[in-house]
């Protein structure tokens, strides 16, 4: 009750600043559900299909077993590098040989950054709203505190009661503005550990695909 009152007193300044931090944390927010919804889907796609392409005699049994993994990061790379294989392949004369390994690692290679990409899409938003909203919370901070001086003036008292709605929006920006940055900030953090260890399992799962085309294709 006693925010809303605060709130209340605040001019058009400070209401304009705390409506663009609330935009900032509720657009933020948004994107930590969203990226955190993508990273679980994508990991469990991937548990599911690194168990299947282990099992598999044949790529091709892995290819027609692919439907239900989608967000899998690593299922793209597999089928970049099988797209090259079969490429290769088609051109070969009849034999089943891969004749540049080299272009099926450019193959995964492109497609590992396709992927990263695609997992941390929207990440830096919430570096932005990190490094952003602190300032703009600052510069409501400064305005309040501007205010709060020029009714000191204006009255000729200084008295908490005069300074005090200005004293009241300062604080309330800052607060607002560590409110929307805090979260931002640990969650974009986490994030980018997560994108880390995901680009760990491709660089992993590339390795994996090149000893297997080299002993099946070569």
């Amino acid at each position: 009750m006693q925010l809303w009152t605060a709130f209340q007193d605040t001019g058009w300044v400070g209401r304009s600043v705390l409506a663009i931090l609330l935009l900032f944390s509720i657009i933020s927010w948004g994107v930590m559900f969203a990226v955190w919804q993508r990273f679980r889907r994508s990991q469990g796609a991937s548990r599911r299909f690194v168990a299947i392409f282990r099992k598999a005699k044949r790529l091709a049994d892995v290819q027609s077993a692919l439907g239900a993994l989608q967000h899998s990061s690593l299922v793209g790379l597999f089928r970049a590098g099988y797209a090259e294989i079969e490429a290769q392949i088609s051109h070969a004369e009849g034999r089943q040989t891969v004749k540049s390994l080299d272009s099926v690692e450019r193959s995964l290679m492109r497609a590992t950054r396709i992927e990263a990409a695609r997992l941390s899409r929207l990440v830096p938003f919430l570096a932005t709203t990190a490094a952003a909203t602190p300032f703009i919370g600052l510069f409501g901070t400064v305005w309040g505190i501007m205010d709060a001086f020029g009714d000191i003036g204006a009255s000729g008292s200084t008295s908490i009661t005069s300074v005090a709605p200005g004293i009241s929006e300062a604080l309330i920006n800052t607060a607002a503005g560590l409110f929307a940055a805090i979260p931002a900030l640990l969650a974009y953090n986490h994030f980018v550990q997560r994108l880390r260890q995901a680009r760990g399992e491709m660089e992993d799962f590339t390795l994996e695909f090149m000893n297997l085309t080299e002993r099946n294709f070569t």
